[in-house]
Order: structure tokens, then C-alpha cells, then sequence
């Protein structure tokens, strides 16, 4: 299912619409590990894996001196090369499993909110296969909490965020991919293959969303993309209804409020000896 939903062009304009934004303090993590790991040395070559449309690639560019991102998805990639600014900068449909590199040809391998859709013990070894000697690999993602904060109502809202969990989790049917991240990544943290490894959690991420973005946001999950498959009527309404809740608690202000929605991101980091 989700190998398909993210070869969907229109999916993917969406996604790129509404997915929050690239977190500074998990690139600064990971940039701060690898220069630590090789001693502030020249940054040859980086490579994204499952890169998406390069939101968390780009960022790696003024690092190295070049970058690759990688996607099973051809839309992806199509719309990464159309909004790449950096010449050093390039993208090419792969699949995580089998990446287009040489053995012992890279800096770091990177997988940003992606590495939970792979064949996770393949990757881990086709990551390290590609790492040079003191090359780093970083896996990181997010999840959304319950939480949301709006004034003294944050006790309403999150009752409606937990029904809305609650009823997308009924059509959880990669039950795999989607505990990767609810574990936080231990499970790929346990499949690395290296003695040099850290796995670091719960780090908070708050941001302001309007009801449209937050709405947005649910509409990019693979559960809710399930449940329009199964049935599109019953999606309609469960998207009516939500908005329907959250209008009701916001009042007049519900087209101008901006809620704190809570998300906790995960890393995953290991050096290649």
C-alpha cells in the first residue's frame, strides 16, 4: 500500500503541502555526530535514502560535496529535481535495498521519516556496505502525539485528537511500518549492524497549526489513505465531523487559532569502524 500511495503524483503534492516542517535540531544532531565521528575531515559524499521530494536533503548540501537523494518513487524524485536549488544536488529513482554506490564510497547515509517503510535488516546492510571507514549512518522520523494546546480548551481537543486516533488505527494494516515509529526506531536501531551505534528518543517537537493543516496533516497518513480506499463515504464523514468538533470547540475563533500540536521525533546513529 504505502509503495504505491507514494508513486501517486497527486499524493505527493499533497504530502509536500502538508507535511510539518524539516527539523533543525535532528539535522543539527545528525551534521554535529558525523563531523564529531570524522574529526571535522571534508565531507565527500552524502546519499538520502527514501529522499521524498529532498525537504531533508537539500539541508545536507552546504555539508558535502555532493549529495544524493534516492526513492523507489518516480513522482518523488520528479518533484525534488523541479524544487532543487543546489548544484551539488542530484536525485535518482532506487530502492533502498539496492543502492547505486560502491562499496565504501560514502560519508553518511541518511533516511529522514522513510527507513520504517524499508526491508529494514536489507537496508542496514546495504548502508553499511556503501559507508567509507568512520562514515555515519542517521535514520530518523516523528510521531504525532494526542496533544494539542489552544488556550484553556487543550482538555477538549485532545479528546477529539484521540478519537481520531483511535479510529485510524482500526485500519493499521502494516501494523510493521507503523510500530517502527511507535517503538521510536529500536527495532532499527537493533537491526545496525555496527558496535558504535546511539539511539536517542523522545526528543519534543512543538508546532502551530491551523485546523486546515492539522486536517491536512491526518489526510497524508497511510491509515487514512486505507480507510478512503475501503470507503470514501465513511472518510468524507469522518473528516466533516472532525472539523465539524474542532469548530465547535474553538467558537469564532476557529479560523484563526493557531494549536500547538506536539510530535515527538527519534534518532537512530551509528559509525561504520
Amino acid at each position: 500500500m504505502a509503495a504505491q500511495l507514494f508513486k501517486k503524483t497527486a499524493y505527493s503534492s499533497v504530502y509536500q503541502k502538508y507535511m510539518i516542517p524539516v527539523s533543525n535540531e535532528i539535522m543539527n544532531l545528525v551534521l554535529s555526530y558525523v563531523k564529531d565521528k570524522t574529526n571535522g575531515q571534508p565531507l565527500e559524499m552524502a546519499v538520502d535514502v527514501g529522499c521524498g521530494y529532498g525537504r531533508y536533503t537539500l539541508p545536507l548540501a552546504p555539508h558535502f560535496k555532493k549529495v544524493l537523494g534516492t526513492d523507489h518513487s518516480e513522482s518523488q524524485i520528479n518533484l525534488a529535481k523541479q524544487y532543487s536549488s543546489a548544484n551539488n544536488v542530484s536525485y535518482m529513482v532506487a530502492a533502498a535495498e539496492k543502492l547505486p554506490l560502491e562499496d565504501a564510497s560514502v560519508d553518511l547515509v541518511t533516511a529522514a521519516l522513510a527507513a520504517h517503510w524499508f526491508t529494514v535488516d536489507k537496508f542496514a546492510h546495504e548502508a553499511v556496505r556503501v559507508l567509507k571507514t568512520k562514515g555515519c549512518f542517521a535514520a530518523h522520523a516523528f510521531y504525532p502525539t494526542n496533544e494539542v494546546e489552544y488556550k484553556d480548551l487543550s482538555h477538549d481537543l485532545n479528546v477529539v485528537m484521540s478519537e481520531v486516533w483511535d479510529t485510524l488505527f482500526q485500519y493499521n494494516v502494516n501494523a510493521e511500518a507503523v510500530g517502527h515509529p511507535l517503538c521510536q526506531y529500536k527495532t532499527i536501531y537493533e537491526a545496525i549492524p555496527l558496535q558504535d551505534k546511539e539511539w536517542i528518543t523522545d526528543i519534543p517537537v512543538k508546532i502551530e497549526m491551523s485546523i486546515h493543516e492539522i486536517i491536512g496533516f491526518i489526510q497524508l497518513l497511510v491509515m487514512f489513505q486505507i480507510l478512503i480506499e475501503k470507503d470514501m463515504k465513511k472518510t468524507e464523514q469522518f473528516l466533516i465531523q472532525m472539523e465539524k468538533r474542532f469548530r465547535e470547540i474553538l467558537g469564532e475563533e476557529a479560523d484563526s487559532a493557531r494549536l500547538t500540536a506536539h510530535f515527538k521525533h527519534f534518532c537512530v546513529l551509528a559509525c561504520k569502524h
